[in-house]
Parts: structure tokens; sequence; C-alpha cells
């Protein structure tokens, strides 16, 4: 990592996870293997955000979930952002990598290292209004596809949209992700 941490994939210690490293590897990690229009490509920082927001407008959050919202994806500043259906034929070694680098960064920053389920339940809703808005906006899905993948489209103000759906640069995505994260912390 660019902070001189060095991360076993296999065995993932929180004592080697650092905030900045997540920032700055979601901010240059695409979604939808960059299949997206815009300038720049729509990061995994941004989604993480985007996620949140969804999230603070379905319910009020403490500090605790708006934490695991922010860290919700965090892994993928090291494995990258797998789409689904590659995920699924990864299969099982995929996902237990997945899960063992989460709980050390969930360990790292106070959370348990596996969620309660009404938690994780709120991530993956807000997660697929997310994608459904992202799919439809940026990655050129149609109405009728998107539900077909993702469920209802969410209402969200259009005010929303236009703050989170306009890719930003990886600086930009960083910094705002950094900020979030301090925000959370105070």
């Amino acid at each position: 990592m660019l902070s001189g941490r060095r991360l076993d994939l296999l065995d993932p210690s929180a004592l080697d996870v650092e905030i900045e490293d997540i920032a700055h590897g979601l901010a240059r990690v695409a979604r939808w293997n960059g299949q997206t229009s815009g300038q720049h490509i729509f990061s995994v920082a941004q989604h993480t955000l985007l996620v949140e927001a969804i999230a603070r407008r379905r319910t009020s959050l403490d500090r605790r979930a708006r934490l695991a919202i922010l860290l919700h994806d965090a892994p993928e500043y090291v494995i990258g952002d797998m789409i689904t259906p590659f995920k699924a034929v990864l299969g099982d070694a995929y996902k237990a990598t997945e899960r063992r680098l989460l709980a050390a960064i969930h360990l790292r920053f106070g959370l348990p290292a596996a969620l309660p389920a009404e938690l994780t339940k709120l991530i993956k809703s807000a997660d697929r209004a997310a994608a459904y808005l992202e799919a439809t906006r940026l990655a050129g899905f149609g109405e009728m596809e998107a539900k077909r993948f993702f469920g209802m489209p969410p209402d969200v103000p259009a005010k929303l949209e236009r703050d989170y759906l306009t890719p930003w640069s990886a600086e930009d995505a960083q910094a705002r992700y950094l900020r979030s994260f301090a925000a959370i912390m105070k």
C-alpha cells in the first residue's frame, strides 16, 4: 500500500489497514468495469457515498451504521470490484477472501467483524438502489432490465442524482470519502 503497509490477503491484520489506503484505492477502482458514461470512471468510493446518502434518506443512522456503510465495499481497495456474474464463477474462494478482509477492516475501525443482520439488510437494500441508479443513469441499462436485476427504482430527489451520479475525478472521490470518514469519526 502507499502507506507502506503490507496486507496479507490470506490472513489480513487490522493493524495493516489504513483509511488513506482504502480511500485512495476505492477512488481508483471503477464500478461496472469502467463501462459508464462521463469524463471520469464512476468509482467505488463515489458509489459508497451514494449508498450512504440513500440509506440516510430511508432511516436515521448512528455513527456505527454510517461507518459500516462507508466501509461496505472497502475490501475492493485491494481486490478490485468484480461484477456479480464473475464473482459467481470465482465462487467461495473470492467470497472468503472478501469476508476476511472486511472483518479486518471492521475491527480496525471499531466495528464487529460481522455486522448485525438488520444493518446488513439495510446496506444491501441501499446498495441495490444505488446499483439501479448507476445502471440506468451511467451504464446503459434500460428500466426493465434494471428492474429485473435490482428491483424497483428507488425514490430519490433529483438533487441526490445530480450530486452523486456525475462521475468525480479520482482526487475528488478520495477527498470526499476521507471527509465523510472524518465527519463520522468525530
